[in-house]
């Protein structure tokens, strides 16, 4: 049963059949921990196409164990931003709900703008949920409870009202820590009464990017690290390796692009005709603006040492 979604697998929107195999209500848990509330979810609502995403590794590969040994198969797990997914992979009002259960409140007044839950956020999601769709929310941290009350208010979009949260919330690893510190737990849900203006997707898929070039690896001796600003991001070109056989360079290259970081692996070798220039595969890749602009940093570094452009496809 395949239960992780990676990065290459990525459909631009989400088409539910060919990453659920069945045409049910999207719902997305955002944050999902350790997978036990994503599982009850899943139990209980077995016609739900359920969607946990997750920015750690080790709550990936624990709710993966989990849905296996439980037999679940109606969740798809990814490793990301929810940002990126609701803006970028979600089709505007398709999706029936979302559920965000005690998310870093990031309570320092000068990270706030971290914060999931704040009012350009509720304007996508207005967007993106159906008619009726609801954001389920749950925390410990009463000021990032206010906030985000005031924030979803703010759009006009959200009819908000406090209450109880969902009784399997409260059997989570978190929920049962901050109930053993006698800490109050805060709940409410955003209906969707209306729509912001639309957002557009920022991740287009293109095609593969690459570049030919006259000259002689071998002929490279050192490399520093190079840093390329674009619109809404930046390629970090960290280190270049060289294979040995010999007749190629690897790049290390860090992609940031709102919402959205990849580390990606470009090859430079030599080739009878030139040198060929290439993302490689490896890790999925999304094949994005900002993998294209790391195809022509590293292009043109390699034109910095030498080496002539002959064609490039970027």
């Amino acid at each position: 049963m395949k239960v992780i979604i990676r990065p290459g697998e990525l459909r631009f929107p989400l088409d539910p059949v060919v990453s659920f195999g069945k045409q049910n209500p999207l719902v997305i848990e955002a944050g999902f921990g350790d997978g036990h509330f994503l599982a009850h979810l899943a139990k209980s609502h077995p016609k739900w196409n359920l969607l946990g995403v997750e920015v750690s590794l080790g709550s990936i590969w624990r709710a993966y164990r989990r849905m296996l040994r439980e037999e679940i198969s109606n969740v798809r797990l990814y490793r990301g931003d929810a940002r990126f997914i609701v803006r970028d992979v979600v089709a505007e009002n398709s999706l029936s709900r979302i559920y965000v259960k005690f998310p870093d409140p990031w309570p320092r007044k000068k990270h706030r703008s971290r914060r999931l839950l704040c009012a350009p956020f509720f304007n996508l999601l207005s967007t993106r949920l159906e008619d009726g769709g609801v954001l389920s929310f749950t925390t410990d941290h009463a000021e990032y409870f206010d906030f985000a009350l005031e924030e979803g208010g703010s759009t006009g979009c959200f009819e908000i009202t406090p209450g109880e949260p969902p009784a399997a919330a409260m059997e989570t690893k978190y929920a049962r820590k901050w109930l053993e510190m006698e800490k109050e737990i805060f709940h409410a849900e955003f209906k969707k009464i209306s729509n912001a203006p639309s957002y557009p997707a920022l991740i287009q898929i293109i095609d593969m990017h690459h570049a030919i070039l006259d000259g002689n690896l071998s002929s490279i001796g050192s490399f520093k690290k190079q840093i390329h600003a674009f619109k809404d991001g930046h390629i970090i070109v960290l280190e270049a390796f060289r294979e040995l056989s010999g007749d190629s360079l690897i790049f290390k290259v860090r992609v940031e692009e709102t919402d959205l970081v990849q580390e990606i692996l470009i090859q430079a070798w030599q080739k009878t005709d030139g040198v060929f220039v290439s993302l490689q595969p490896f890790g999925d890749p999304l094949s994005t603006r900002g993998v294209r602009e790391a195809v022509h940093a590293v292009t043109n570094w390699l034109a910095t040492q030498g080496l002539v452009v002959k064609e490039k496809w970027i």
